[in-house]
């Protein structure tokens, strides 16, 4: 999709500050500025290259300040928010179109000067390029000077004022850091010049660092006579041997040309959604394969967001091999029946505090299997899956263990293992302690899964189907006679009862725990209580603990992250509920794909063609938390995904 904005998404900096542009390289970095081409947060970016993929991040250039000199006008092109009032640079006034297409572009018209910015992130590299197109009509010579301010920091770091920068023909050195410059405008050394009072506003509501810092030791500038057409380009990267700024824009072209093409989608949104997905794919080099990073600016590779996300933004893109080798790695890091949670950095050890990653991984193993049918894959990953089972049913770490009812207990004490996993200090909001209802779809479903495959290893002697019988039996414990729906987890507590939006993966999991009937019950339990165009609220706004608003200090935020605020990615599983429960009707399928179209705005606002994480529960409006995030991105393509194939089955029908 093409993303156009206008003056009027900038009435004020404030304004144009609300929706920003992602671009990232395959290897865990990024570049992210604002409309206005500012930094409203810390971890913004011109260039936040990655040395070690996929989360050791530099912010290297943090932001552009751009001066057209008409005579003896200095003028700003470039906008920036600043502690002080009077410095704040508003080249936003200036600017007339913003475009996000492939890349973004910004437009600016000063007295009879158009200045046009291109950037582009190179892919599988630290990268940046960045040209500018300038017709002079202002009936004088003029000079445009570009001054990046550097960082040369690690990601959320601010760099100390004393920090020392090293300029060397072509090349700047610090804090171990290089990064090389190639550029046809006149590059001039400068004295080094720190830049206090930065103002993130994004960072600031929500209790993060206000105030930023960078420095400034070189500009490149480009004098253009009047009546004239000039253009030049800058390109840095973090090795010497730089390319073309016009091949970094034929090679991203190409590539989402590739990924749209790959994903066979002939909506827009869903294309646009496709290429979007693959922003989250990276490779990991402790492993030397490749992870889906869960979300920007903040998350790094998490287990259970991986074997979510891995549906949409893997298997409904039709990249199958990214998701072998997703599964495989994670095969070779199983402990003890568990998927790892995070992934080693150095000689760190994974973490394992997860008790659904593994039950992710099979209904993952799975969907992969009916997309491709590779068998030898399946034989390959049997053996890891069945002794997820066996130690599940054991017992394993983090008091995960199977009752004698045959439904999963999982967490004590401050242990926190499910995706509502907030703890502060020994504060738990959502301990869910006991049997989550989630957790016990995931395991019926999982049983399921190896009745069914076991027929590829015709010499197993275990018996799936019976213990997933038992289970189907015990899992009527969940049922809430009183409001028509499942309670949220079996722990003796009033938690039992909230109705929260966990429910809905009992319906619409490809193997129903629950009769038809309630099934339909559930899902229009979920959508009076919880639903929302933008996502499903985790909690029902008449309870006590609601939370109607997410922001604040630190603390503010994780009571009220699983407390009613409303996310994205449980929105994709309440669809394919409905869209089972009414028979994938035509009438259903419409109602759905309407209900979609509500996302093309929300694609527009945030980050430009993603979707965030969460958003308010009360009034959904503005995104927050991370401004894209993996699982959401997923979880919607997975519905476009659905209705794909039951139209694809019609037409051969």
């Amino acid at each position: 999709m093409k993303f156009r904005y206008g003056k009027q998404d900038w009435k004020t900096l404030e304004r144009g500050e609300e929706s920003c542009y992602l671009m990232t390289n395959g290897l865990g970095g990024f570049s992210s500025l604002t409309l206005t081409g500012s930094c409203s947060r810390m971890d913004h970016a011109v260039l936040m290259a990655c040395m070690h993929s996929p989360n050791h991040r530099y912010n290297m250039i943090h932001r552009l300040e751009e001066i057209l000199c008409i005579g003896e006008e200095r003028i700003h092109i470039s906008s920036q928010n600043k502690k002080d009032a009077e410095k704040k640079e508003e080249g936003y006034r200036y600017q007339t179109d913003f475009v996000y297409e492939d890349v973004p572009q910004w437009t600016y018209l000063v007295k009879g000067v158009e200045i046009t910015r291109t950037m582009v992130l190179g892919q599988g590299e630290n990268t940046i390029g960045i040209s500018y197109q300038i017709t002079n009509r202002s009936g004088r010579e003029v000079r445009l000077e570009v001054l990046p301010h550097l960082m040369f920091a690690a990601k959320g770091v601010l760099p100390p004022s004393d920090q020392p920068f090293l300029i060397d023909g072509n090349k700047i050195s610090s804090n171990g850091q290089k990064l090389y410059i190639k550029t046809d405008g006149d590059l001039c050394e400068l004295a080094l010049q720190v830049c206090e009072g930065i103002y993130y506003r994004a960072d600031a509501c929500d209790g993060r660092t206000e105030l930023g810092r960078t420095m400034v030791n070189h500009q490149i500038t480009k004098d253009v006579k009047e009546g004239e057409c000039a253009a030049f380009s800058i390109v840095y990267g973090t090795v010497p041997k730089l390319p073309k700024m016009e091949e970094l824009l034929i090679g991203i072209r190409e590539y989402h040309k590739t990924l749209r093409s790959q994903s066979g989608f002939e909506k827009e949104p869903a294309a646009t959604l496709a290429v979007s997905a693959n922003q989250f794919i990276s490779y990991r080099s402790s492993t030397a394969g490749q992870t889906i990073l869960a979300g920007f600016p903040f998350f790094e590779d998490w287990g259970r967001d991986t074997m979510i996300a891995i549906h949409g933004c893997c298997l409904a893109t039709r990249q199958y091999k990214t998701a072998e080798s997703i599964l495989k790695t994670f095969m070779s890091y199983c402990k003890k029946g568990l998927m790892p949670n995070l992934f080693p950095e150095g000689k760190e050890e994974p973490g394992y505090n997860t008790v659904d990653a593994s039950l992710l991984f099979i209904l993952a193993v799975y969907e992969y299997y009916k997309k491709t049918k590779d068998t030898v894959f399946i034989k390959s990953a049997y053996h890891t899956m069945a002794e997820i089972i066996d130690w599940y049913k054991e017992g394993t770490d983090y008091n995960i263990h199977m009752d004698e009812d045959g439904l999963l207990i999982a967490g004590k004490e401050l242990d926190q293992v499910t995706w509502m996993d907030v703890r502060v200090g020994e504060i738990l909001p959502t301990p869910r302690h006991g049997k989550p209802v989630e957790i016990n779809a995931y395991w019926y479903n999982a049983l399921c899964i190896m009745e069914e495959l076991k027929r590829f290893f015709p010499e197993t002697e275990r018996d799936y189907g019976k213990l997933a019988e038992q289970v189907k039996h015990s899992f009527e414990k969940f049922w809430n006679e009183k409001e028509g729906c499942l309670k949220d987890v079996l722990s003796g507590t009033k938690a039992d009862n909230q109705i929260r939006c966990n429910q809905i993966w009992a319906v619409s999991l490809p193997f129903s725990v629950l009769s038809p009937e309630k099934e339909r019950l559930v899902t229009e339990v979920v959508f009076r209580e919880l639903y929302t165009p933008l996502g499903l609220r985790t909690l029902a706004m008449s309870d006590e603990e609601f939370h109607p608003y997410y922001g604040g200090a630190q603390l503010d935020r994780d009571l009220a992250y699983h407390q009613g605020t409303v996310w994205v990615f449980p929105m994709g599983a309440y669809y394919l509920a409905y869209l089972k429960v009414n028979g994938y009707s035509e009438e259903a399928r419409s109602y759905v794909e309407k209900q979609l179209g509500s996302l093309e705005s929300a694609l527009r606002e945030g980050c430009i063609g993603q979707l965030p994480e969460i958003y308010d529960g009360e009034n959904p409006v503005s995104s927050k938390g991370c401004f894209a995030q993996a699982w959401s991105v997923g979880e919607i393509l997975r519905v476009y995904d659905a209705l794909r194939e039951y139209s694809e089955k019609k037409i051969e029908q």
